[in-house]
């Protein structure tokens, strides 16, 4: 089933008066807002550095975003095929 689409306002009120909200909301990709971060160097070629940036920038957005956007779909991709066997 696809989620619903709601403004917001529409969300807030909702949330306000209490009602049942799980129809607007994709849990699947949730995390909890206070995990801590742990700083992670990683080192790429030139080359690569390149194309990220391209790719970034395309998107509107950081490299280091990027980054951590394609690695949490990997890490996603990953757990659906663990569930999945």
């Amino acid at each position: 089933m696809s989620k619903k689409w709601a403004s917001a306002e529409e969300l807030d009120a909702m949330f306000d008066s209490g009602e049942d909200m799980d129809d607007y909301l994709d849990l699947e990709g949730a995390h909890q807002v206070n995990d801590s971060a742990k700083r992670v160097n990683i080192d790429f070629p030139a080359h690569v550095v390149g194309r990220l940036d391209r790719a970034a920038k395309r998107r509107g957005i950081s490299r280091q975003a990027l980054i951590k956007v394609w690695i949490f779909e990997r890490l996603a991709a990953e757990e659906r095929l663990d569930t999945a066997a």
